[in-house]
């Protein structure tokens, strides 16, 4: 199998809508193990060089417009990747990249992969306690931030190379990099060499890192493209934040996977939504990706103020859509958003494919790269209509999809059992439509983001007050679950508003914003196992009893 061919004829399956050829491919596409494989130099360096790549609106300073072609792009990354190895960077280093929704996201993503180092993708709004974390399991090689980010860097003490986008002291300005040739050489990657790492929530304890190969979000993403259906010709717009593996999929690795064009829209605080779909209306976008969350903003608005009259194709993914936000969509454009499901650690593994018809609900049905089961805590198949474990067959074949692994061998062992991989999720089916049920361990759903209670819990107790405490889930209609905080004090100190207010903004201070407590229930003891664990699925299934009866605890305090 020629590395080239695979994707040409995914291209044109997905433009013509052949649905039997493009089920083949993603069968196909999971024996793709050529001993060398640069996706950069090998596929989007073929890509014509007029064509855009990436469309930047800024809606921060008044809706400017940035763009850069296929053939741009790749001379940018070039520059770049001769600057990082002229300052000895080589395959294999660790490179983070902090910035927001700017064209240097893309390039350096562009240059992590034909160089064969390993970027690691952050989000800007984490904190410098939250980054020290990162820096200490994996310390970086070089940096790559915006000012601002680069400010939150250099509180961390971290010594490494650094690059601005702008002028920050001691860190070299990214404009150094045209000074560089725009030809580089593609490092020689192989499948199994590391490209990308995400930290992501973990259960039990600090974020977990998740490794993905040349190949794995490269290739393992045309289940990702064949979800969303983009097609050559789209200009496709995707509402996620750099740093999270949702942006990776739909900004970078599908549209450019279909040789599209990336609508790209940067914004700081909170979404403006008739701002934000004036932008998708003006610049004509044909396929839209956004979390629930958002697409609840959107109908709130007067949509018939907006045409959309180029958009085919509309996407949603973290967790069940409620039906009428779906019907609201489509009474005005004629559009189904549909709904589809993944991981960090994969790509899309189950969703509604745009040449079948959908159910509100569901997330659909597997994709042909992944053999996905309904299994039980041994993994035994269990009928329909059960709930279950989602798990991933690894017996017959390993999907190309899939991550390489955890950096922590027990967090490995924990989600490879036998011949299948845990995802965590639970879920029922029925009449082959799979349905979102929720987390089968202590992950902490909130709009499109995992908590692990773990972090929480250790922010929490870093305050005076606080002796103990455990953090759960509360079931919430808008945002799936919003985060609860269980808390024995240390004696002193008395529940009140005031102090419940205080710890709500002391975890702000440490974690990102949405993993402060948005509920605190102060408690004289907390449940706990004979050898001293706590009991969180105790408290999860007392939060559950008081949500179906509108109760709340006599010391619980509402934020």
């Amino acid at each position: 199998m020629k590395n080239m061919d695979i994707f040409e004829r995914f291209r044109v399956a997905m433009n013509e809508r052949r649905v039997e050829d493009i089920n083949s491919i993603l069968k196909e596409v999971n024996h793709f193990n050529p001993s060398e494989f640069n996706w950069v130099s090998d596929i989007v360096e073929s890509y014509p060089k007029s064509k855009k790549a990436v469309i930047l609106v800024d809606l921060d300073n008044k809706k400017e417009e940035k763009a850069i072609t296929y053939g741009e792009l790749i001379e940018e990354t070039n520059r770049l990747l001769n600057f990082l190895r002229k300052e000895g960077i080589k395959k294999g280093d660790p490179i983070y990249i902090m910035t927001p929704v700017v064209i240097e996201q893309w390039v350096s993503l562009m240059a992590v992969i034909k160089g064969g180092l390993i970027g690691v993708p952050t989000a800007i709004n984490l904190t410098p306690y939250e980054l020290n974390y990162r820096f200490h399991d994996l310390p970086p090689k070089a940096i790559i931030a915006d000012v601002e980010s680069a400010k939150k860097v250099d509180e961390t003490k971290v010594k490494t190379l650094k690059i601005s986008l702008g002028k920050v002291d001691g860190w070299h300005n990214y404009d150094e990099i045209f000074g560089e040739s725009n030809n580089a050489t593609p490092e020689r990657t192989s499948p199994k060499d590391q490209i990308l790492n995400y930290f992501t929530s973990g259960t039990t304890g600090m974020p977990k890192r998740v490794l993905h190969t040349a190949v794995s979000y490269p290739v393992g993403n045309l289940s990702t493209a064949s979800f969303i259906g983009i097609k050559s010709d789209f200009i496709h717009v995707n509402l996620s934040a750099p740093g999270w593996a949702k942006f990776a999929w739909s900004s970078f690795f599908s549209p450019f996977i279909m040789e599209a064009t990336v609508l790209g829209v940067n914004y700081s605080g909170k979404l403006k939504v008739d701002d934000y779909l004036s932008v998708v209306d003006e610049y004509e976008a044909n396929s839209f990706c956004a979390p629930p969350t958002a697409w609840r903003q959107f109908v709130t608005t007067d949509l018939r103020k907006f045409k959309l009259t180029k958009l085919q194709e509309a996407v949603s993914a973290g967790e069940p859509l409620n039906p009428e936000v779906i019907k609201s969509w489509k009474d005005v454009f004629n559009v189904k958003i549909r709904d589809f499901y993944g991981q960090t650690e994969t790509t899309a593994m189950i969703g509604n494919f745009p040449w079948e018809d959908s159910i509100p609900g569901s997330m659909g049905r597997p994709s042909p790269m992944y053999d996905i089961q309904l299994v039980d805590d041994d993994g035994n198949v269990i009928k329909g209509g059960e709930v279950g474990h989602i798990a991933i067959n690894l017996q017959k074949v390993r999907p190309i999809g899939l991550f390489l692994g955890y950096s922590d061998e027990e967090k490995n062992l924990s989600a490879f059992r036998g011949s299948m991989y845990f995802t965590g999720d639970k879920a029922y089916v029925e009449n082959g439509r799979w349905f979102f049920v929720g987390r089968s361990d202590d992950i902490i759903k909130t709009s499109d983001y995992r908590v692990g209670p773990f972090e929480v819990e250790s922010a929490l107790l870093e305050h005076p007050a606080v002796a103990e405490a455990a953090v759960v889930g509360y079931p919430d209609p808008t945002r799936w679950q919003v985060v609860k905080a269980y808390v024995v004090l240390k004696p002193g100190y008395t529940p009140s508003k005031d102090l419940a207010m205080e710890l709500h903004e002391h975890v702000k201070k440490l974690l990102l914003s949405y993993k402060a407590p948005r509920r605190i229930e102060f408690v004289e003891e907390l449940p706990k196992t004979i050898s001293g664990k706590i009991r969180r699925k105790e408290l999860k299934k007392k939060e559950e009893e008081k949500f179906k009866d509108g109760k709340i605890g006599e010391n619980e305090f509402v934020i």
